[in-house]
């Protein structure tokens, strides 16, 4: 399975972003291979929007799940209708992520995790 996790660097050992939609990078992880890919996240100095517009990008980047700290109610909306899961309360290093993830020690969301509009 594919999995977005949000984080402050494009590495497996960069530290967990705990923003969604003003993230600095998305690290898209196949849980199975350990295998990613690292793209920065523009939609992070967007105007307005910021969590939408991220989490489109992140399914056309083909992730089932996104594990961060934190979503915002737009782009927990947004998730919800693009079935993508998201799992909160991430922390440490992308790698230990994406371990409690596939340990199941991560809190499944439903719904927003923050009543800011700040782009969570």
């Amino acid at each position: 399975m594919k999995i977005c996790v949000t984080s402050k660097g494009n590495k497996l050992e960069s530290d967990v972003d705990p923003r969604f939609g003003r993230c600095e990078y998305f690290v898209i992880v196949d849980t199975d291979t350990m295998e990613f890919e690292a793209f920065d996240n523009p939609s992070a100095m967007a105007m307005g929007g910021a969590g939408p517009q991220a989490a489109k990008m992140v399914h056309d980047r083909g992730a089932g799940a996104v594990v961060t700290g934190n979503v915002g109610p737009n782009a927990s909306t947004t998730l919800e209708a693009l079935k993508i899961r998201v799992y909160v309360g991430a922390s440490g290093t992308v790698k230990q992520a994406v371990e409690d993830f596939k340990a199941g020690r991560l809190k499944e969301a439903k719904g927003p995790t923050t009543d800011s509009h700040s782009g969570m």
